[in-house]
């Protein structure tokens, strides 16, 4: 497969068009950069009402499907446990890799052409919303995280900044996607960024570990699985990742887009 196929899909909402497009491709979110070319409209009445439609565009060859295994009744029963623990691969779950050791990188020089670009873009889609008092400050961690290289933090810090934020986040993971996109188009690959609002993301990522372990403990204690809040992509992933150690849990995801949500299930004893 050439490292630059490019296909349009259709569904009733993005995510769902997204899905069906990587599923085509045979790609992980990662290895596609993705352009919303419509969004979806329900019409007045039922009438008008059209599909949301994106774009997906390859920059290398997806990975070859791993190796046919043996049915699991055949696998040793600590790999069918690892298996069973869904683990999500969204393209907004870098935030769930952001660990507190994170420093302020002022020094321009130290900054790749990912982390350059980036600000770049940013700063002009926050000038172009009118939010010129806004100020991007670069953060990064020095050891990585999960064995993956470590995004560039580009944290946005100023007055009265909650109108970037928005419902459970929207408005930020709309202002990160598209940062993402344009920056991807100008380096040529994907831009390994996060955007953050005044520590939001980061704040937001204790909380949810914090409730992960104290919901863990509740299933186990009271023996019966325990379902969350609906929550977006990287949220879900954050839950997965904190509980993925566990041998008395596992964590799966149930429903469909915006309604999906974490299950935490005991496992027996």
């Amino acid at each position: 497969m050439s490292s630059e196929r490019s296909i349009e899909m259709t569904g009733e909402n993005v995510e769902e068009a997204i899905a069906k497009g990587l599923a085509e491709l045979g790609a992980a979110p990662s290895d596609v950069i993705v352009e919303v070319l419509e969004e979806p409209s329900r019409g007045v009445f039922g009438l008008g009402a059209r599909p949301a439609r994106v774009r997906l565009k390859t920059f290398r060859p997806p990975a070859p499907p791993p190796a046919a295994v043996p049915a699991l009744a055949q696998r040793p029963p600590d790999t069918a446990a690892k298996r069973e623990i869904e683990i999500e691969h969204e393209d907004d779950s870098d935030a769930a890799s952001l660990v507190e050791n994170m420093r302020e990188i002022a020094d321009e020089r130290l900054l790749d052409e990912d982390a350059r670009v980036s600000k770049v873009v940013l700063s002009i889609l926050l000038e172009k919303m009118d939010i010129p008092r806004a100020d991007v400050i670069i953060r990064r961690a020095d050891t990585a995280a999960d064995g993956e290289a470590n995004p560039w933090l580009l944290d946005v810090t100023g007055p009265n900044l909650s109108v970037l934020i928005g419902r459970r986040g929207e408005t930020l993971a709309a202002l990160q996607y598209i940062t993402r996109l344009i920056a991807s188009r100008e380096l040529q690959h994907r831009a390994n960024i996060v955007v953050d609002v005044g520590g939001y993301k980061m704040k937001r990522s204790r909380t949810l570990r914090d409730l992960a372990i104290r919901m863990a403990d509740q299933a186990v204690q009271n023996k019966r699985v325990i379902t969350l809040e609906p929550m977006p992509p990287y949220e879900r992933r954050i839950i997965h990742l904190t509980l993925r150690d566990r041998t008395d849990v596992q964590t799966k995801s149930i429903g469909e887009g915006s309604s999906r949500k974490v299950t935490i299930i005991p496992k027996p004893s």
